[in-house]
């Protein structure tokens, strides 16, 4: 029985074979112009448009509020967020539970965050209890937010909070004697639960605007890393692009508090 030998390319028959497959450059501007759009980079999105001759397929006012109000998520501020996008459209939180029961949960944690212990109780109370009563599906993260009362609050750097005041820092015996914040818990306070609530927000905005919420760009990497799996599990030996390494590290660029404008393509 003879071995099937693995299928073996150089980069430069890749090279040829990636030049022959036929790629429209409107149609590599329109994927672009579509990840700048939904994404809400409205400086970058408008730029790139006018070079390319492309007409914005989302008006540029409707950009303008949703990286407002990301933006308000992004550096904690929940009210002012929520304030703006019931002026946007009150239907949009109205119509969804779920998003609305996050946004009141980081307000939550926020509170918690700057040791607004008084309202944070209160609000606990009076906003997201009645909610938890009302869809058992939440009490889970509710009771994982109301956890974080029981553990000092570590210090934030400067460009990962918004008007934070930090606990100060336990000293002598009690340092000793204070117990470690779980992960699953002490993630509530990562940078990344922002993001993910405001990735959430904007979504909802652009299915209330009747756009897609999600950008096409994405998809279209999920479908190259996919294709690419199955050429590895044929011992295929080919280039490899290392476009996961390049998300992870703007994964990290962001988780780490930096300019939502400021992005990599």
């Amino acid at each position: 029985m003879t071995t099937k030998r693995p299928v073996s390319t150089t980069p430069e028959e890749w090279k040829t074979r990636l030049a022959d497959v036929p790629v429209s450059k409107d149609d590599l501007n329109a994927l672009v112009a579509n990840y700048l759009f939904t994404e809400g980079f409205r400086d970058a999105a408008e730029n790139f448009s006018r070079e390319a001759g492309i007409t914005p397929a989302i008006d540029l006012p409707s950009i303008e509020s949703r990286q407002v109000i990301r933006r308000a998520v992004h550096s904690g501020e929940v009210e002012k967020a929520t304030e703006l996008v019931n002026e946007l459209d009150p239907e949009i939180l109205d119509t969804n539970p779920t998003l609305h029961f996050h946004l009141l949960q980081l307000h939550l944690i926020e509170l918690i965050r700057q040791s607004r212990i008084p309202e944070a109780l209160l609000f606990a109370q009076t906003e997201l209890a009645p909610r938890g009563e009302e869809h058992p599906q939440f009490l889970k993260e509710l009771e994982r937010t109301m956890a974080l009362l029981a553990f000092e609050m570590p210090a934030f750097p400067s460009s990962a909070a918004s008007a934070v005041v930090p606990a100060p820092p336990p000293s002598g015996k009690k340092a000793k004697e204070e117990v470690q914040m779980p992960s699953s818990i002490s993630s509530l306070l990562d940078q990344s639960q922002r993001l993910k609530t405001a990735a959430e927000l904007n979504a909802a905005i652009l299915t209330s605007q009747s756009h897609n919420k999600e950008p096409k760009l994405p998809g279209l990497m999920k479908m190259l890393g996919w294709g690419e799996g199955l050429l590895s599990e044929k011992g295929a030996e080919y280039p490899r692009w290392k476009f996961h390494e390049m998300l992870r590290e703007r994964k990290e660029e962001r988780e780490r508090g930096g300019d939502p404008e400021e992005m990599v393509i």
